[in-house]
């Protein structure tokens, strides 16, 4: 019993301790103010130090300990690992906490909507196959123009009669793609994700720049549906922007598994992009070449595994012996 409930205390207080430093690492590169358009980038950043430390005591400091401490050991429970365990499982309980709460914060919003909403068929309007069509979606009674999707696993579109009156088919058939491309890039789990992730970086300003960035970059990522489709599509997006952007509440829906049409902002910037023939035609293709990097990653963590495995057990019980 003492071998595991030791083992648990060194596994959190690692957890916290890597999760400290990436946490570091993030506020550095996010000072830098790189002008990244990459949701992918600014998501991975966010989720870095608490990937970084759970990936770091699942895949190398359990294991290392498992193999290589003493079934039966005398080390006690020292002060400074105890409140770094305890520690870690406050960050652990509050990030769970804020997950819970943001997800019902979105259902019940949903359930409002579903008060005074009705199912519609919104199609895409020439700009995909039939089973691009976005089900399910509802319109509901009201005079703000609001397009909003709720939902994680099964999300839903609703759209305000208000914002229906306002568009036109052309634009309200771009503004469904765009929401479409939300769906099929799962952004409102990344928005969950972002909120209930147990990191020591949520506490600061710099999570919420990465946030805004990442929500700016989801946003531009959408638009590019539109960059693929005709000029007169992207016009049609452009214009629906504008629109919404002049008739949308003051208050942005933040904090929640929702993606609306203008929820990151930059609407001058995405109109801009939207509306640059030279922009639309220009897309990178890395993907081969981030493919290429994981694996060579990946061979080298295999070959070394072992030897690894030993210097994380023998690092650990120097620092241990060094902690009072």
């Amino acid at each position: 019993m003492n071998f595991l409930l030791h083992g648990a205390t060194l596994t959190f207080a690692c957890f916290l301790a890597i999760n400290l430093a990436a946490s570091a690492l993030v506020i550095a590169v996010a000072a830098r103010q790189p002008r990244i358009l990459s949701p992918t980038f600014w998501f991975a950043l966010r989720m870095l130090p608490a990937a970084l430390a759970a990936s770091f005591v699942t895949m190398f400091f359990v294991p290392s300990y498992w193999r290589y401490e003493p079934r039966v050991t005398a080390e006690g429970f020292d002060i400074t690992l105890t409140a770094g365990a305890l520690f870690a499982l406050m960050m652990l309980a509050a990030a769970g906490a804020r997950g819970v709460a943001a997800w019902w914060r979105a259902n019940r919003r949903a359930r409002l909507w579903m008060r005074t909403s009705r199912p519609i068929d919104l199609g895409t309007a020439g700009q995909g196959p039939p089973e691009w069509a976005m089900k399910p979606a509802f319109v509901v009674d009201a005079d703000q123009a609001v397009m909003a999707l709720v939902g994680v696993f099964r999300p839903r579109l609703f759209v305000t009669r208000g914002l229906i009156d306002a568009l036109t088919d052309e634009e309200l058939a771009a503004s469904v793609a765009h929401e479409l491309r939300h769906r099929r890039a799962w952004d409102n789990l990344k928005r969950l994700a972002m909120r209930a992730v147990p990191d020591l970086l949520t506490t600061t300003g710099t999570a919420r720049t990465i946030e805004r960035r990442w929500a700016s970059a989801a946003e531009h990522d959408a638009d590019r549906m539109c960059g693929r489709a005709t000029a007169a599509t992207r016009c049609a997006l452009a214009s629906a922007l504008v629109k919404v952007a002049r008739l949308t509440p003051s208050e942005p829906i933040a904090g929640e598994p929702i993606s609306t049409l203008v929820g990151g902002g930059e609407i001058a910037s995405r109109v801009r992009i939207l509306l640059d023939d030279r922009a639309a035609a220009s897309e990178p293709r890395r993907r081969s070449l981030e493919w290429l990097g994981a694996a060579i990653v990946a061979a080298v963590l295999v070959a070394t595994y072992g030897s690894l495995l030993r210097l994380v057990h023998e690092l650990t019980e120097i620092l241990v012996h060094a902690l009072p």
